[in-house]
């Protein structure tokens, strides 16, 4: 295969999530994780832009009744940024979630040196 993105969690903003969830969740997650590093057109059911963002993507992962998302963008191309990740309870995304995505983005770009 020619084609492959690199995955990599941002600090512990999404290890943290993670370690939390049950085994059915991790593995789901882990799933959903792989298919975005090896396909080329990740379908939009599960990995999508964040509409009104300026390159924030939502990862969807849904177990059962459950839907976890965990926000993420893009770094350099094919790398793949994990920032925070919640278990969503309605339909609208939560606001306060949106906004400390966009600021974790923006450390890591502060960090990276770039704007």
């Amino acid at each position: 295969m020619d084609f492959e993105r690199k995955v990599l969690a941002y600090k512990r903003y999404f290890l943290d999530f993670y370690e939390k969830q049950p085994d059915n969740v991790q593995a789901k997650i882990e799933w959903t994780l792989k298919l975005i590093q090896i396909t080329r057109q990740v379908p939009d059911k599960y990995f999508k832009h964040m509409e009104g963002t300026k390159g924030l993507y939502e990862i969807r992962v849904e177990v059962g009744s459950n839907i976890y998302r965990i926000f993420s963008f893009f770094d350099h191309g094919n790398l793949v940024v994990l920032g925070n990740a919640f278990m969503k309870k309605t339909q609208k995304t939560p606001k306060q979630e949106i906004k400390k995505a966009l600021k974790i983005m923006e450390d890591y770009n502060n960090e990276k040196g770039r704007k």
